[in-house]
């Protein structure tokens, strides 16, 4: 373990300096979810010095005092989470320091009396230190945009949190706090998580609460669930394997990644006559759908109503998720797998997922999804988004040992079926000859028909209204479509 953006050790409570730190980790401003101070821990260029020191027994209580009388200094009010761990037969202070909900957070530049002066300090690397003019600028603006998932949920109630859900996440992890839910108050224990209002007058959940820990998260946030639609004739057969998976996040994501192992994975086992080994191969490495889907439950938009879907085609695999990527990613970036995310959009959500080693974060995604494709000889991927940022995909594709079979089955399925529409102007092209056929086919109709996701059906259906090309007339319950110049 060593000092980073999140991370800082100190052998004693300094307040000057610990404030600060305090005070950047609240700021948050590349959204990592804050950080923690380790005192009790002395360091060497990053490094803890062992043995470790501890805190004597009797520092403890003023030390605690100390934090909370220097943290009421912090404008507008902050308190980090303060908690004396054993380890080692010594003591320590961890003091968990979430992003705040109140941003930008000041500290005073010096304990002197005669001090006025205020800094909005941020974390650059290992150091607290003060923003240049364009970093207090990103900090100003973070002001109101509080991440969705850190977010208070006026329509929800404490008894939408399961505790059995909550002591299940804490026994895995194996947090000092289950033993403290099992005897202790279960809204205390929330909010240690982090994942209720500190307000002890308005105690209410957050969004990552209920993403987690709600028995039925799909009631708060509508279609908060993974689609695996499998094409096994090809995309213009008739048959269409859908499945779906919802509850916790974490709960649907597992079932889902269970399902795709059990029903979709495929080794082969290739002999060969002049030598005992023999090849073994799988259609899709597992390692390498699994980060994908991982990262798009991570990185999805949680208040966007479009599900995550996992298209299973003859010789493809596609994990469609909505909106984009954060704009630091670049399309030319996708295509040559060099991304670096400036900024997490559900910061909350990665932090309970790396905890259960369901996502590593810290863009390591993209590498190891390289590393097991390559590892299995499979063709590279592609990672694919729009000017506008609004959907993200992953695409994969098949093993060529594989390729041959698949080949000869999609000829036949498709043998006398309708000409699959693809991309762009062919794609608007076949929507115009099926509103043309049937006037009244609604937007659900037509996503069925060309196996496509309603979201990527409303975008053409924009593009081709703009064109002058198609006009709704009536209402979209009972109205029709109108083909121009056809």
């Amino acid at each position: 373990m060593v000092e980073w953006a999140r991370i800082e050790f100190k052998e004693t409570w300094d307040s000057e300096a610990s404030l600060k730190t305090v005070c950047a980790f609240a700021n948050d401003l590349d959204n990592w979810g804050g950080g923690y101070i380790v005192i009790g821990v002395a360091e060497e260029n990053g490094q803890p010095v062992y043995p470790l020191k501890g805190i004597p027994a009797d520092r403890i209580d003023a030390y605690q005092k100390n934090i909370f009388a220097r943290c009421k200094l912090i404008r507008p009010a902050y308190m980090p989470i303060v908690e004396v761990i054993d380890y080692d037969n010594k003591k320590f202070i961890v003091l968990w320091c979430p992003g705040g909900n109140n941003r930008p957070y000041s500290s005073p530049k010096t304990m002197a009396k005669d001090n006025k002066e205020r800094v909005h300090y941020i974390r650059k690397a290992s150091n607290s230190v003060e923003p240049s003019d364009d970093e207090e600028k990103d900090l100003f603006s973070l002001a109101n945009r509080v991440p969705f998932d850190d977010r208070i949920n006026h329509h929800a109630e404490m008894a939408d949190l399961n505790i059995t859900l909550v002591q299940s996440y804490l026994k895995e992890i194996k947090s000092s706090l289950y033993r403290k839910s099992e005897a202790g108050d279960f809204t205390e224990v929330c909010q240690d998580m982090n994942i209720i209002s500190d307000l002890p007058e308005y105690t209410k959940p957050k969004n990552v609460g209920l993403m987690f820990f709600s028995m039925e998260p799909h009631k708060f946030f509508p279609y908060a669930q993974i689609d695996v639609v499998q094409f096994p004739d090809g995309l213009g057969g008739n048959n269409i394997i859908e499945k779906t998976f919802k509850g916790p996040i974490q709960q649907q994501l597992r079932d889902a990644l269970q399902y795709i192992r059990n029903t979709i994975i495929t080794e082969k086992i290739v002999k060969h006559p002049d030598r005992a080994e023999a090849d073994r191969f799988f259609n899709y490495p597992f390692a390498a759908v699994e980060e994908a889907l991982s990262n798009a439950v991570y990185h999805r938009g949680y208040d966007e109503r479009e599900p995550i879907e996992v298209r299973v085609e003859n010789d493809r695999i596609e994990i469609v998720s909505f909106p984009g990527p954060d704009r630091s990613v670049t399309i030319e970036g996708l295509k040559n797998y060099r991304v670096s995310n400036r900024r997490y959009r559900n910061r909350r959500i990665g932090d309970f997922l790396k905890e259960l080693h369901l996502t590593e974060g810290r863009n390591t995604g993209f590498k190891k999804i390289l590393d097991a494709l390559e590892a299995n000889g499979s063709p590279k991927p592609e990672f694919e988004t729009d000017e506008a940022h609004s959907y993200f995909i992953s695409r994969f594709f098949i093993h060529e040992g594989f390729a041959e079979h698949t080949q000869a089955n999609e000829k036949r399925s498709r043998k006398g079926a309708e000409k699959e529409p693809k991309e762009g102007a062919e794609r608007t092209q076949v929507i115009l000859e099926l509103l043309e056929i049937d006037p009244v086919m609604t937007q659900i109709q037509l996503a069925k028909r060309l196996a496509l996701s309603r979201k990527q059906v409303q975008r053409a259906i924009k593009i081709l209204q703009e064109k002058g090309l198609l006009e709704r007339e009536g209402s979209n319950r009972n109205g029709r479509w109108v083909v121009k110049g056809q």
